[in-house]
């Protein structure tokens, strides 16, 4: 049958460009082993081996053997389209001993298998090569020891002073359409735990909106001391990063239980504009009181200008400038 004659589908979701190189030397080895199937011989549009076609044409085949071709004309139209996905999917799910592989790809003594993108090669890395990867992942290219002060060596911020006209919280950020506000992310914290893997990534998102509050890690009461400190550690990390890159930064103010309130506040800088939230405390009076207990020791530890409050007072009476915020949904 002629190459020509075989019609892709249009709306395949599965990317081949990648393999397409190594299934034709694949074929070029040791020739066209599988099958393609088609539609039905009135319409010959792929339903599996798109990569086996594409690596064919890319080796200069002009036609595929009748042999090697299958049709599913036995099959209703939705069939055809659910088989299409099964076929592609299922290959996904199989998993490789990646120790008994390397063993056979490395008893080929004569066959690069390099060709088909199997490479077990040990690559000489150079000295403290790994060490590098390890600070990147930790972000000390983005804030190192020599940004971060105190008896806690938490990252430094400088006071701001921003009055954003409203508040959208991170989940909604991409999808904005006027950026007079500013970004918070008082969500779940594996809905911004992105930012802290790959925070270069977001910058430029995050620069179009007024200002960006640091991330709110959570700082559960159940949380042992070590993992409390981490999350303050890599929220005022990110806020010092932000910052450099020439963002409006406002450090996100927030506390765990009474016995948090002797540190917490120790990383935020003095004076200017903080962000708190008192999301999720309103409903259970204990918490709320709780809660409470963390506003005058703020004030009296950073001294704020102004508080950006999302949520609730709980009753109390701030002695600097608050502006309040509902929380709301965005439709963009």
């Amino acid at each position: 049958m002629l190459i020509a004659d075989i019609i892709p589908y249009e709306r395949n979701a599965r990317h081949n460009e990648k393999a397409i190189p190594k299934v034709a030397e694949s074929i070029r080895e040791f020739g066209l082993r599988g099958t393609i199937g088609l539609e039905s011989r009135e319409n010959p549009v792929i339903v599996f081996g798109h990569t086996r076609v594409a690596a064919c044409k890319s080796l200069g085949w002009t036609e595929i053997p009748d042999s090697k071709i299958e049709y599913c004309d036995d099959l209703a139209p939705d069939q055809i389209k659910a088989f299409r996905i099964a076929d592609n999917k299922t290959g996904d799910i199989a998993t490789y001993n990646k120790s008994m592989l390397r063993e056979e790809v490395r008893s080929l003594k004569d066959m690069d298998m390099s060709r088909f993108g199997l490479d077990f090669k040990s690559k000489n890395l150079p000295y403290g090569a790994e060490m590098t990867r390890n600070n990147n992942g930790w972000n000390l290219d983005k804030c190192s020891k020599a940004d971060c002060k105190g008896r806690l060596e938490l990252p430094t911020m400088e006071p701001v002073d921003v009055r954003p006209s409203d508040m959208m919280s991170f989940n909604f950020a991409k999808s904005a359409k006027e950026f007079d506000k500013g970004i918070h992310f008082c969500i779940d914290d594996y809905q911004f735990e992105r930012v802290w893997n790959r925070p270069e990534k977001y910058v430029e998102l995050l620069r179009k909106f007024e200002c960006v509050v640091t991330p709110d890690f959570s700082v559960y009461t159940d949380m042992p001391y070590p993992m409390k400190l981490w999350n303050i550690y890599r929220s005022l990390a990110l806020g010092h990063y932000w910052q450099a890159q020439g963002l409006t930064v406002v450090p996100n103010a927030t506390w765990s239980d009474e016995a948090s309130l002797s540190w917490i506040f120790r990383g935020l800088p003095k004076g200017g504009t903080v962000f708190v939230s008192t999301l999720g405390v309103t409903k259970v009076k204990e918490y709320a009181e709780e809660c409470a207990k963390g506003f005058p020791e703020l004030e009296r530890q950073v001294k704020p200008s102004r508080i950006l409050l999302l949520g609730d007072t709980l009753g109390y009476e701030f002695g600097c400038e608050v502006v309040q915020f509902k929380v709301r949904k965005w439709n963009g």
